[in-house]
């Protein structure tokens, strides 16, 4: 099979190498599957994931979500052959760059009916962030209603949330499950997406170019968030402090964010930093929105396998509109 290989955990992008291995075996007494790839989608800063996060020893292959149809399965797998499933795999394994991958049940769902393969693989990590920053990470909703809808509308009612990067893969999460919890977002992003943020649900979108977000929070009071969900890290989530509530939360996926914090005394303010880890039983609940028309998620390219310089370039430009998807059933 063919195969995207990052050579060492130092390999930069011009390292990559594309390549043929042999397919992998499953273990089905470990509940993996075999899986035929149709396409993935690679994450923002993941090459420099080796050296920041060394992972026991494995061929280093990246592109974390994946799309594709299951080859062989446990006996007991509700994922048999010729099921057409997606996932975001496991860092412990290699990722999804290549012919055939392998993943465990519990990071895998059935794709949504709705979806081609390419808008599939645009879904997993991205939808599963934002559900667990909402549900989970932000505080708001007690453990037993992190999978109920209804419940988690409750304990978010009368709350407001900033999102920085509002228009990007995991940011338009955010915002549509914000929407559906009945949360008051605002969002910030370039001048060139704020309809489509505002589409996503944003009662008010600011230009990060142009706004300032500590003179626009202090202009009134109101303004204050509960809880600021930052998906861009550095001088975004730094602004972004001045905009939090007493006792309230600032969460980022990219950078823990007490050591950007401008105040004097943030003790009152909680600090969240995490890495999203898989869950069949979340993207499971993702999938059936997404075939209820209540949430989507969006491409921004589709690329041929051997273009994947090209997508990695597009994707680090920070200006995709959604996920930078690599196609590789289509292109043998």
């Amino acid at each position: 099979m063919r195969a995207l290989i990052q050579p060492t955990a130092e390999s930069k992008l011009d390292d990559l190498i594309l390549t043929t291995c042999a397919v992998p075996a499953p273990n089905l007494d470990q509940h993996e599957h075999l899986i035929r790839v149709h396409a993935c989608s690679p994450c923002a800063g993941e090459l420099l994931w080796p050296l920041n996060f060394p992972p026991d020893p494995r061929e280093l292959i990246p592109c974390p979500d994946v799309a594709g149809m299951v080859i062989s399965a446990p006996i007991d797998s509700p994922f048999q052959p010729g099921a057409e499933v997606y996932a975001r795999t496991n860092y412990s394994r290699p990722g999804n760059a290549r012919d055939y991958t392998i993943a465990i049940t519990d990071e895998l769902a059935f794709k949504p009916q709705s979806l081609s393969w390419t808008e599939a693989a645009a879904v997993p990590v991205s939808a599963q962030t934002a559900w667990q920053i909402l549900f989970v990470h932000a505080g708001i909703v007690p453990p037993e209603a992190e999978m109920d809808i209804s419940k988690a509308r409750e304990a978010w009612k009368g709350k407001r949330i900033l999102v920085t990067g509002a228009s990007g893969s995991v940011g338009m999460w955010v915002m549509q499950l914000a929407r559906l919890l009945g949360v008051e977002a605002v969002g910030t992003c370039g001048p060139d997406n704020v309809a489509l943020v505002e589409e996503m649900g944003a009662k008010e979108v600011l230009n990060y170019r142009t706004a300032d977000l500590k003179k626009w929070s202090e202009e009134q009071d109101e303004r204050k968030v509960d809880v600021v969900i930052d998906c861009i890290g550095r001088q975004s989530l730094q602004d972004a402090w001045w905009t939090v509530k007493e006792k309230g939360t600032v969460l980022s996926i990219v950078q823990p964010p007490g050591s950007l914090c401008p105040m004097a005394s943030p003790d009152s303010i909680r600090c969240v930093f995490f890495v999203m880890q898989p869950s069949a039983v979340q993207l499971g609940e993702i999938t059936r929105l997404i075939d209820e028309g209540k949430c989507r998620g969006m491409v921004d390219s589709v690329w041929p396998l051997e273009k994947f310089h090209q997508a990695f370039k597009r994707m680090d430009t920070g200006h995709a509109r959604g996920k930078v998807i690599l196609d590789i059933f289509s292109n043998e």
